[in-house]
């Protein structure tokens, strides 16, 4: 079995990384645009097979698509960050322009894979990966939910003093600062958050939740790549082991929660068809506005992407 990862930057590398540690499939396939780039870190990897004890054979590639052939699951994390002066439109044309090229070459060479986007912005580059695969819905997806719900629960784990394995929560909506944590859906150990932390607190984390992206940014000067790539690994997990999570997924809606035609987050369960169901939670009126607002804001972003291809 095999798992192509586009894109060999740190979010492509660390995701490789963990597939392989975790013996999820017998190949890994790393591709890059820069020459040597995804050898390079792909036998670094592999180096470490010896050391970290595992037999997933990790291969890099300059831009050779036909090495990703037959993959049943592929990673696109393709894309540039934004550069000063650069509008989100400009940085929505550029990255459109490479999460297109790159669906195209994956569905030529593994026309019956599940496609994951982790490309920014991420709700409108699965879209994007969406109309140019021309891949059933439950077989393009994005990874955002996942690497936001790890953010939240890292951050109340540090405040309760807990073990974040403990802490189960539902995160909704975009991926940026309208994303909608639900703490009535958010629990310690069985228990509701809420009789273990006061809403001032919990406020500050899901506003620190919202915002965590920037943090590290801010701290590095560059985007995130350990929680990003082990999400997206986790994702492959799920799918190649047909193990039923249920996970927080940049999905289309066709209906859900009222709304239609809209990649945004939602709960879903995960397995070897992809996306197998998405979960209608029961939301209240607040939370539905607040996932509402959140839709208008990535509906405003996806016509964007509408808009430049007139």
């Amino acid at each position: 079995m095999k798992v192509s990862v586009i894109g060999a930057g740190n979010v492509g590398a660390t995701c490789a990384e963990v597939i392989a540690h975790h013996e999820i499939v017998n190949e890994v396939v790393l591709l890059d645009i820069k020459e040597n780039f995804a050898e390079g870190k792909a036998l670094d990897i592999w180096e470490t097979s010896p050391i970290n004890m595992y037999d997933t054979r990790v291969k890099g590639s300059t831009n050779d698509y036909s090495k990703t052939a037959g993959s049943e699951v592929v990673v696109i994390t393709s894309g540039l960050p934004r550069k000063p002066g650069m509008s989100r439109d400009d940085l929505i044309s550029t990255n459109a322009k490479i999460v297109k090229s790159v669906t195209e070459e994956v569905v030529k060479h593994s026309p019956n894979c599940i496609i994951i986007i982790v490309s920014n912005p991420l709700d409108v580059m699965t879209y994007c990966s969406y109309i140019n695969a021309k891949f059933p819905s439950n077989r393009v997806f994005g990874m955002a939910g996942i690497l936001d719900t790890a953010r939240y629960k890292s951050f109340l784990a540090e405040e309760l003093n807990v073990s974040p394995k403990d802490i189960q929560a539902v995160l909704m909506g975009g991926h940026g600062d309208t994303m909608v944590p639900l703490p009535r859906y958010t629990t310690v150990g069985g228990i509701p958050v809420t009789e273990l932390i006061d809403a001032a607190k919990l406020d500050a984390i899901i506003d620190r939740t919202k915002k965590g992206g920037g943090e590290i940014v801010n701290l590095l000067g560059t985007s995130a790549w350990y929680a990003p790539g082990s999400a997206a690994a986790q994702m492959v997990e799920a799918i190649i082991r047909d193990q039923k999570r249920v996970f927080p997924v940049c999905a289309m809606l066709k209906g859900e929660y009222g709304l239609k035609n809209i990649f945004l987050g939602v709960p879903v369960i995960l397995g070897k068809g992809g996306i197998e169901k998405i979960i209608e939670l029961k939301l209240n009126a607040d939370e539905m506005k607040l996932v509402n607002d959140s839709a208008k804001a990535v509906k405003e972003v996806m016509d964007v992407l509408d808009n430049l291809k007139d």
